[in-house]
């Protein structure tokens, strides 16, 4: 961050994957106005020690519960499983907390309706498309939200949803549906692939009534979704294209939609809903 600039947000970042990784370098070249990275929560300690110490600012390396104590905003790019553990001492202290895993959400309707503690939860555009339009409709009468997710097979390998049902797709030479149901279903089903699906349904109609598609499809080398929306105000269809970053499961637009969202903080025009 360059001398002068007004410090307004202090971050710290749970998770350094891919995502984490890229927004941390992001916020220690100042390309964030406003925003200063000020603490990392990584898994490896060892990894965590080697990535900070070739930022040109140090920070600190806490345990994921104590990022509160030293930022205003959690940025979340953790597995799924350590979501609670993360954003509960940050709403608890009255921080913001920026969620990637947003289905786990759903597992835990405190953290949702605001009875865990003062904080704000965000969940930010991510890897879709519109998201703005559906919560414009969703003021009015939203009668249907569908959504059909095509990834490359090797995205999907591992999910629980496949290996509780034996599907196998690996070796796949055609387009094949793994998956037809509610976005609440596929969040458990594929919690590292559909966090997309859980956003859409909590901008829109809810996680029971948004109904998706999934398919593994050789044919694609992007994670493609094609959102259709049918309101009483806008009948509309949306199809987002993402590049996978290096881990195949997340889109490159995800870290991106993070640092978009956080600029929009400190920024004198905001621009969308």
């Amino acid at each position: 961050m360059s001398a002068g600039t007004v410090v307004q947000f202090k971050i710290g970042i749970a998770g350094l994957g891919a995502i984490g990784q890229a927004l941390a370098r992001r916020l220690d070249k100042g390309e964030i106005p406003g925003c200063q990275l000020a603490a990392v929560s990584g898994r490896d300690p060892a990894k965590t020690a080697a990535f900070i110490a070739g930022l040109s600012t140090p920070v600190a390396s806490v345990a994921l519960g104590e990022l509160a104590s030293h930022a205003d905003i959690v940025v979340e790019c953790a597995p799924s499983a350590l979501l609670r553990e993360i954003v509960l001492p940050a709403v608890q202290a009255g921080k913001k907390v920026i969620v990637l895993s947003v289905g786990a959400l759903l597992a835990h309707p405190d953290l949702m309706s605001g009875a865990a503690g003062p904080g704000q939860i965000m969940v930010p555009t991510g890897a879709l498309i519109g998201l703005d339009a559906v919560t414009a409709a969703a003021v009015g009468k939203i009668h249907s939200v569908r959504m059909v997710t095509r990834k490359p097979p090797l995205g999907l390998l591992g999910a629980p949803y496949l290996v509780q049902h034996g599907i196998e797709v690996a070796g796949l030479t055609a387009p094949l549906k793994v998956f037809d149901g509610s976005a609440r279903e596929a969040a458990v089903g594929f919690p590292a692939n559909l966090n997309v699906a859980v956003a859409l349904s909590l901008a829109g109609i809810g996680p029971d009534k948004t109904m998706l598609e999934i398919w593994a499809d050789p044919t694609v080398v992007r994670n493609t979704h094609t959102i259709t929306v049918d309101s009483d105000s806008a009948k509309f269809t949306m199809t987002i294209e993402n590049i996978p970053s290096e881990n195949p499961k997340t889109g490159l637009i995800t870290a991106q939609s993070i640092v978009a969202m956080l600029r929009k903080l400190a920024t004198p025009v905001r621009i969308g809903t």
